[in-house]
């Protein structure tokens, strides 16, 4: 299994106290491609929901997006770095590794999209540190992997419109909030055709909550990662989407009390 070695602190962080503190482990927080802390997890009141029932937050802005900076290389965006990355992090946040009967060591993750696969790879690759996950809008597939940049690239300058409506749809995604770095989110997507996802070839042991919405094409192979993992429980969001999962009430509630609950051995 490789280990996770933390190179220079760059991401964005900004930490929540809790409201009253529960004495749990902090919560992690990974937004989505094209999104950014305050869109996924502030304007959204996940932070909220966190911070009353107790919980010390930590969210970050992933490299390009949000408060984070846009490196000019490609080497700053491929996902093995942006984990190295998380794990400074959360050492600089002090979270020590998991110990029995400490409820207060390790950390638990919620991510969305781009987000849950980050935390996926993270919880096989740290399992001294995590606890527990709440993965939201996950698919075994990689939509960004097989994103058409080409396409885009003519789209934008005033060519056709891209044919293949995932590819379509990160686009919008892409290009509708304006403050969007559109040259770092194709280096992004450029590091992250060279290292794709592949969930079968690290699989996290802690138990999961994935979470997706019943119409969201892209997370409709969750199932299959709760196969992979063995240790899951799946919610379907009646009516919500890939776009607006991540605003359900049911989904902040159900995670919070997923993240509550005390890990058993495997």
């Amino acid at each position: 299994m490789e280990v996770l070695e933390g190179t220079e602190p760059v991401l964005s962080t900004e930490i929540y106290e809790p409201v009253s503190d529960a004495g749990l482990r902090p919560v992690l927080l990974l937004h989505g491609f094209a999104s950014s802390a305050e869109m996924n997890w502030v304007s959204t009141g996940w932070i909220r929901a966190l911070t009353e029932a107790g919980r010390r937050v930590i969210a970050v802005d992933l490299p390009g997006h949000g408060r984070s900076t846009s490196p000019a290389g490609r080497e700053h965006y491929y996902p093995s770095r942006i984990r190295s990355r998380i794990l400074d992090v959360l050492k600089d946040a002090g979270v020590r590794p998991l110990e029995p009967g400490d409820q207060s060591s390790g950390v638990d993750i919620v991510g969305y999209s781009l987000g849950s696969r980050l935390a996926w790879e993270f919880g096989a690759e740290a399992p001294e540190l995590v606890h527990r996950m709440v993965l939201g809008g996950p698919g075994s597939g990689d939509p960004l992997a097989e994103f058409d940049l080409d396409g885009a690239r003519q789209e934008l300058a005033g060519g056709p419109p891209l044919a293949d409506p995932v590819s379509a749809d990160l686009l919008r995604m892409a290009t509708i909030v304006p403050s969007n770095d559109l040259e770092a989110l194709f280096t992004l997507i450029e590091a992250i055709k060279e290292e794709p996802f592949r969930p079968a070839a690290a699989v996290p042991a802690m138990p999961l909550l994935l979470v997706a919405g019943e119409n969201d094409e892209l997370a409709a192979s969750a199932p299959e990662l709760a196969e992979l993992n063995g240790r899951s429980d799946l919610l379907l969001l009646p009516g919500r989407r890939h776009a607006n999962a991540v605003t359900s009430r049911a989904f902040k509630s159900s995670a919070v009390d997923f993240l509550s609950q005390a890990a058993p051995l495997p």
